[in-house]
């Protein structure tokens, strides 16, 4: 039973506010009290949409007796600046993915919340999707037998008035990269989270399907994890119309896929035995498994509302959150190392050296 309701406050009020909102909107603990954006007009709309407060500056929103907790929605290369801020004013600091676009801004962000005693979360909510839960589970149990090959899927498309509708994105600076820093990033964290540590990469990336931007729109890597697995990692905004995510996990027990969100292949020895000399074919979706809520929206926003729980929980336990800024470095570095070996044309290896 919580002991107190915590107050939040919301900065950048762009696409993914309403989802924060949403989800605050559905904790008992919680209460969304006032949002803030540098354009007025979207901050007086989000505030109209939730029945709460709006403010044309961040630090008005900061200096509010009644917000706890501030969720840090702007554009990526702006969560250390702005994060850092609501540190300083004493709130808990939720931040959107990816916890930043380098790891040195990064590595500032963890420090000044620590520094000013206060939690880090920071949001990688597909982690709470059914199918990624008891894949994890399985993998945890030993069912999978010892993993070997890992792979992570997202073939998504995005047009180029996608691209032109912000000035920050597909930019270095505050989108950081491109189709694996803003859309792949999730399935990312799943793969490092599922199959370990990533040991080296070796990467292609290119700009292949979009004009006037300075990040890629395909990436394509061959990771080498820790415990001798190996996989790849395919991340683009160039695939007409734009397919399901994917995440294919084989170990020497079995095969388990995971497709939105989904779990739609389990093949385990344990359960099935040994096939033929010469293998089997596998059924598409395991059987009894629908295809998702009919509202996606409603799917998005769960993940992001058990991970605000998950933070509460953590504040009044004492305990570090779930996602906190050293888990979401991970998949950060994996990221940045692809797009070093992109940029070179050689492996590399873990850990990167921070400048």
């Amino acid at each position: 039973m919580s002991r107190r309701t915590f107050g939040f406050g919301i900065i950048g009020c762009g696409v993914i506010a309403p989802f924060h909102a949403k989800a605050i909107a559905e904790l008992p603990n919680a209460r969304l009290v006032a949002v803030a954006d540098t354009l007025p007009e979207r901050a007086r709309k989000l505030a109209a949409q939730f029945g709460v407060d709006s403010h044309e500056e961040p630090d008005e929103l900061l200096a509010r007796t009644d917000v706890d907790i501030v969720s840090v929605c702007v554009p990526s290369g702006l969560h250390a600046s702005v994060g850092m801020r609501v540190a300083a004013a004493g709130k808990h600091v939720v931040v959107e993915k990816p916890v930043e676009v380098t790891l040195e801004a990064a590595d500032r962000l963890i420090a000044a919340c620590r520094a000013s005693q206060v939690e880090l979360a920071v949001i990688s909510q597909h982690r709470w999707d059914p199918g990624v839960r008891e894949l994890k589970e399985l993998v945890e149990s030993g069912r999978l037998g010892r993993l070997v090959l890992g792979d992570a899927v997202v073939k998504w498309y995005r047009t180029q008035q996608y691209y032109e509708s912000g000035e920050w994105r597909g930019t270095k600076n505050l989108d950081g990269g491109g189709a694996l820093m803003n859309q792949g990033v999730h399935y990312v964290d799943l793969l490092q989270w599922v199959m370990g540590p990533v040991h080296q990469v070796f990467a292609r990336c290119r700009t292949s399907a979009h004009e006037k931007i300075e990040v890629e729109d395909i990436a394509v890597a061959v990771l080498s994890f820790a415990n001798g697995a190996v996989g790849i990692l395919e991340g683009t905004t160039a695939v007409y119309p734009g397919l399901s995510e994917r995440l294919e996990i084989t170990g020497t027990e079995g095969t388990v896929i995971v497709e939105a969100g989904e779990l739609k292949v389990r093949e385990l020895k344990d359960e099935k035995g040994e096939t033929a000399p010469y293998g089997g074919k596998v059924a598409t979706a395991v059987e009894g498994r629908g295809q998702g809520a009919a509202d996606p929206a409603d799917i998005s926003y769960r993940g992001h509302r058990e991970q605000l729980a998950d933070l509460l929980a953590a504040i009044e336990d004492g305990r570090r959150p779930f996602i906190d800024g050293a888990e979401a470095r991970k998949p950060l570095e994996i990221i940045l190392a692809v797009y070093e070996s992109a940029r070179t044309g050689r492996d590399v290896t873990m850990p990167l050296t921070v400048a």
